[in-house]
């Protein structure tokens, strides 16, 4: 090392530097991409994807699945084993959520900014209506079989450090009915 003129230190100093901040970008910072089936109700499901190996999933569980870019197959059974339906459905992104269970979830966009009201930013949108309550803000249903239209899923959380403050963002969650609701009631405290 002291053979090395100071433009070659500054090199490999530079480049440790760097593959340090990518180290710690992709051990810590990274969001993973992947898919999970839900499970909300009561009740016991079976399932195979792809005619794979059949899986469990108890009440109230999430799982993480394997899933192929394109089209992919499911069957679905009950506690009993018995066959409710198969279906097919078409992956296009990195991440998403298989509804086996066909209940209602609330894809909410949360936003982010410098000086953002998000009083004043929600109350524009026209909300959504669940179990006869109104709930402000940008906020959609879905309950079909596959969705990939949100950034974080189920087992995440929205950001709580603001990474670019110089304009508004937003980010979406999907939620399972009850945690929309909670999440809701906790973070827009209204009076």
């Amino acid at each position: 090392m002291k053979n090395l003129s100071a433009s070659t230190k500054g090199l490999i100093f530079s480049l440790l530097a760097m593959g340090f901040a990518f180290a710690i970008y992709f051990l810590f910072l990274a969001k993973k991409n992947y898919y999970l089936v839900d499970n909300p109700t009561p009740e016991t499901f079976y399932f195979k994807i792809n005619n794979g190996s059949e899986k469990i999933l108890s009440a109230g569980q999430y799982l993480k699945v394997d899933l192929n870019k394109g089209k992919n197959k499911i069957a679905v059974f009950d506690q009993n084993k018995k066959l409710i339906y198969d279906s097919a459905f078409t992956v296009n992104k990195v991440r998403g959520l298989l509804n086996i269970t066909n209940k209602d979830y609330y894809v909410n966009n949360q936003y982010y900014g410098y000086g953002l009201n998000k009083d004043s930013l929600i109350a524009t949108k026209p909300g959504i209506e669940i179990d006869q309550k109104q709930y402000l803000g940008d906020v959609r249903k879905i309950n079909k079989l596959y969705t990939e239209d949100f950034y974080y899923n189920l087992d995440e959380e929205y950001d709580r450090i603001v990474k670019n403050i110089a304009k508004v963002e937003s980010r979406s969650k999907i939620f399972r009915k009850q945690d929309f609701i909670n999440y809701y009631n906790n973070y827009y405290q209204f009076k």
